[in-house]
């Protein structure tokens, strides 16, 4: 499974990408720069105050190219007068003013706001936050400005987990705190569409704690109902559900549980039937079983946002922006190749 992380790496750094990090002080950040720049893969623009910046980067003993990395303080930015302009347009229906827009852009809580209007405007290609935001704080600005693909479509977050010998995708694990049928539709659909852009072939399982009628509750229906649905919308998709996770992921359980079922213990997407579910699970896979997990990536957005984990480590920052290259790009070439 680690060559499917080179791989993602070598597709990134064919076309690399304009990538803001608006939490450019951070040092975890400063240091995700350093390798970001060094292997070549995107090109980082870092906001915040560069005489920080770099005396963090000194501090830490960082060896940063700067003249690689764009920097842009929003208190000094000529681009800023642009953003409140284009915020302002964006939110005139909410009643945004200019001089409210100019407000958020230029405070500590606003740096969001600035980096998802580079997005927005096309100064970037992506972006990359949450080390010191929570996940609402960090998608909020893309949820209002950058918008959905399609109205009313569901926003889900997953997560590439990556084992030596398998690799999963989990979802949703950021958002959806207690997802209705049509809303695991949407983040399954959605999941889908990821997980061929980096050249994996789904099979995908929609989990409960029942398997295939063993239990019947109004969650367990739920599920049922998205199952039904989504084989409808998409009859040549390899998935089944409702299952437990077991049988989704072991061929011999499956054998006994379901079967008939066309997963055969071999699911490659899990879809959780609610957010706690999936957020305990893929800490627990990468806490105990020692995955890599990439993520949370944002899915059903018209542009790349990304959010981190506030615990996550400068490698994380490094992986989540290789893949919103990717992103960026519209598929993980040298995956599907």
């Amino acid at each position: 499974m680690h060559n499917f992380l080179r791989k993602v790496r070598a597709s990134a750094k064919a076309n690399p990408k304009k990538i803001v990090f608006p939490e450019g002080e951070e040092p975890r950040i400063l240091e995700a720069t350093e390798t970001i720049i060094n292997q070549g893969f995107a090109n980082p623009i870092l906001i915040g105050d560069p005489r920080k910046m770099k005396s963090r980067a000194k501090k830490q003993n960082l060896k940063i190219d700067w003249g690689k990395v764009k920097i842009i303080n929003p208190k000094t930015s000529k681009l800023t007068e642009k953003y409140t302009e284009a915020f302002a347009e964006a939110r005139k229906g909410k009643g945004l003013t200019k001089a409210k827009a100019r407000k958020i852009l230029k405070s500590k809580e606003g740096i969001n706001y600035f980096g998802t209007m580079m997005v927005h405007t096309d100064d970037a290609d992506g972006m990359v936050s949450g080390t010191t935001f929570s996940t609402a704080n960090t998608i909020r600005p893309a949820l209002q400005i950058i918008k959905t693909e399609e109205q009313f479509h569901t926003v889900s977050g997953i997560f590439f987990m990556v084992l030596e010998k398998r690799l999963l995708l989990f979802a949703d694990a950021a958002i959806t705190i207690a997802p209705e049928s049509h809303d695991l539709v949407d983040i399954a659909e959605d999941t889908v569409k990821t997980a061929k852009a980096f050249g994996v072939d789904p099979r995908d399982a929609f989990l409960s704690f029942s398997t295939k009628g063993s239990a019947n509750h109004p969650r367990v229906d739920r599920v049922r109902q998205a199952v039904k649905m989504f084989k409808h919308e998409y009859p040549d998709v390899i998935c089944d559900g409702e299952m437990q996770v077991d049988a989704a992921l072991v061929p011999k359980v499956a054998e006994k549980k379901c079967p008939s079922s066309p997963i055969q213990g071999n699911a490659n997407i899990l879809v959780f039937p609610n957010l706690e579910a999936a957020n305990i699970s893929y800490k627990l896979v990468e806490r105990l079983a020692g995955a890599k997990a990439i993520g949370p990536l944002l899915q059903g957005l018209r542009k790349p946002v990304n959010d981190l984990s506030r615990g996550c480590s400068a490698k994380d920052i490094v992986s989540v922006t290789a893949f919103t290259c990717c992103q960026a790009q519209g598929t993980c070439e040298y995956c599907v190749s």
